[in-house]
């Protein structure tokens, strides 16, 4: 039990990442948009082609490269939140590395086999390998339509452009962000109790060689 919790969460967050993006899949169209909160808060069903918040990486090969780099990511994190959890790590960062590892693989399953499944794959490339194998598109669908227009000309480098805050999300993304977060606003407690636990063990080690 000692590490099951930590994976069963990382399931957890699969389930209902899966689950709410097969539902939005089955009952909307894409494009289709329904408000829950007012203007501001909405279901808009959308596919993203490259990483999490409707970011992209790359053109060509760069979708390929991610997919993998995704599934290698995956694969670290899994064996890494197995050694936290054995080393006695705190438990608010192994329950923070639990929660990126489900929203890690949720994003994955998306981008390895809706291409197969639900036949979301982007436009096959020249020369595109394994498709439509590893080229599926990821599910977005929270939408918190904050503002959206054009910056003003004189900003430096975006001025004149066209900004909608916030990008559409899904629930693998909020995972991995609330994970991300917790990591970086406690830190300092976690890197306290990682040195406790090295001076007890060294404590340890030293009682016994004596």
């Amino acid at each position: 039990m000692k590490y099951t919790k930590y994976y069963l969460l990382a399931l957890l967050v699969i389930f209902i990442d899966q689950a709410t993006k097969l539902s939005v899949h089955t009952y909307m169209q894409r494009g289709e948009e329904i408000a829950i909160f007012g203007d501001w808060f909405k279901l808009h069903y959308t596919l993203n082609p490259g990483m999490a918040f409707g970011l992209k990486f790359g053109e060509e090969w760069g979708k390929l490269f991610l997919t993998i780099f995704r599934l290698i990511s995956m694969i670290a994190i899994a064996v890494y939140l197995y050694f936290l959890a054995r080393s006695k790590a705190h438990r608010g960062f192994v329950w923070a590395i639990a929660a990126i590892l489900g929203g890690a693989i949720g994003n994955v399953v998306d981008s390895t086999l809706y291409g197969v499944f639900l036949d979301n794959a982007e436009q096959k490339m020249e020369g595109a390998l394994f498709f439509p194998m590893f080229y599926g598109q990821v599910i977005d669908m929270f939408y918190l339509d904050i503002w959206k227009g054009h910056l003003p000309e004189d900003w430096y480098f975006v001025g004149g452009d066209y900004w909608a805050f916030w990008p559409i999300f899904n629930v693998a993304d909020s995972a991995i962000f609330l994970g991300v977060a917790t990591i970086i606003a406690r830190q300092k407690s976690f890197l306290a109790h990682q040195t406790e636990e090295q001076q007890v063990e060294s404590a340890r080690i030293e009682s016994t060689e004596s």
